[in-house]
């Protein structure tokens, strides 16, 4: 499944996702900055439409929840990335993404970790 979220879409899934079930208002209190109610029941309603959430009544609210697994969406904005800035490229990324920051000795492990498990799953 692929997943194209904007900024703002990406933020309020956020919420869902580390909240739970929530309402407008619920979701509304837990963003960065100050945003209408109605603009946060468009975005709601803009992801409901795309399939990314799902709501039920609740008294005269709504309760909105994400349909959608967070890592769906994680994987998803990463293969976006890689095929419009790397060329497709998973070693590009992985390359450019290693080159800008300072990893920790336990990073560059997990890595080397998930490296040398792909070509066992390939196998299989």
């Amino acid at each position: 499944m692929s997943v194209s979220l904007s900024n703002r879409e990406a933020e309020i899934m956020a919420v869902l996702w580390e909240q739970g079930p929530s309402t407008v208002t619920e979701v509304k209190d837990q963003l960065s900055d100050e945003l209408a109610y109605t603009t946060v029941l468009t975005i709601l309603r803009n992801l409901e439409a795309k399939g990314y959430v799902g709501h039920e009544a609740e008294g005269r609210a709504h309760r909105y929840a994400a349909k959608i697994k967070q890592q769906v969406a994680r994987k998803s904005a990463i293969r976006h990335l890689a095929g419009k800035l790397f060329q497709g490229s998973a070693d590009l990324l992985l390359t450019q993404l290693v080159a800008d920051r300072k990893l920790s000795e336990d990073q560059v492990r997990r890595i080397r970790e998930i490296l040398e498990e792909k070509p066992a799953k390939e196998k299989s």
